[in-house]
């Protein structure tokens, strides 16, 4: 038995158009399933934690980042793998492992049954599976979940350009604050920091390479810091990270660490798998080989 839990709106529709392919498919091969649609924030965790207590081969989430996100929460500690069918506008988790964008071709890997575990990222209660972003990219994310014109991206199937739109748009009233870091017991200081991503993977946004050598697999989050560059500066290094050539500036610092603490004397917002998700002060830790990915 498969387990789909559908959100019908995730890329302005996108996710229910794929799901009726997907159906009449599982009925050509005649696989056994149940589907259960997302009605309201956060649903996708109950149904997944529900599911998670019965014998099934895999809960599939058809959505995005988001709903991969929630469905992921709901079946940590199940052992129950997750299969994903990308429905939505940036699909980094699946582009990151390499799932098929083409439907077809993600449920046939589904059905093949070949399982992986994962590494994910812990932040108090709420688990993360792609990257964690502090300041900026948290206002951008809140931005682009919130803007007509992703919906209208969308609908012309162009909705990763919706980060670079919400990126110019947030540019021009942010103002950069210092930060103090404590990765893995030791205490760094960065000053005019623009943002900070913790990341499991290399990619988000819709494919902006901002960690490029993440890897979900090796217990360590890479965390890149932004900090101590003019508005303009930033504006002309970001196209350099859809292909990662952004770390080459002076102002981007890497570090790998397996635990992170962010303070600030101001609260700024921290997003993660694009979903606005609390302030500073937070931590995060890796949590290695505790998701089941088929």
């Amino acid at each position: 038995m498969y387990y789909f839990i559908v959100n019908k709106t995730s890329g302005n529709g996108k996710g229910l158009r794929v799901w009726k392919k997907i159906e009449k498919l599982l009925q050509e091969k005649q696989v056994d399933y149940q589907v259960r649609f997302t009605e309201r924030p956060k649903h996708a965790v109950e149904i997944a934690k529900m599911v998670s207590s019965e014998k099934c081969d895999a809960v599939v989430a058809v959505g995005g980042d988001g709903t991969v996100h929630d469905v992921a929460n709901g079946l940590i500690d199940s052992n129950i793998p997750l299969g994903v069918i990308p429905a939505g506008s940036g699909n980094d988790f699946a582009r990151a492992l390499e799932i098929p964008m083409d439907y077809n071709k993600a449920l046939e890997r589904i059905l093949m049954g070949k399982q992986r575990k994962i590494d994910i990222g812990r932040i108090g209660s709420e688990y993360c599976i792609t990257v964690t972003g502090i300041g900026f990219d948290g206002n951008v994310a809140h931005v682009n979940n919130t803007a007509k014109y992703k919906k209208w991206l969308n609908s012309i199937r162009l909705g990763e350009l919706s980060y670079g739109l919400s990126f110019l748009h947030v540019l021009l009233k942010y103002r950069p604050v210092n930060i103090e870091l404590k990765i893995d017991g030791k205490s760094l200081v960065f000053f005019n920091v623009w943002l900070i991503a913790i990341a499991n993977i290399p990619n988000y946004g819709g494919g902006i390479r901002i960690c490029p050598d993440a890897c979900y697999h090796d217990g360590l989050f890479d965390i890149c810091i932004v900090h101590n560059m003019t508005k303009w500066n930033l504006l002309r290094t970001f196209p350099r990270a859809f292909k990662g050539k952004h770390v080459l500036h002076p102002g981007v610092t890497m570090i790998k660490g397996k635990h992170v603490e962010v303070t600030s004397k101001l609260p700024v917002i921290v997003q993660s798998d694009g979903e606005p998700l609390t302030e500073t002060p937070v931590n995060i830790t890796i949590q290695k080989e505790a998701l089941l990915i088929i």
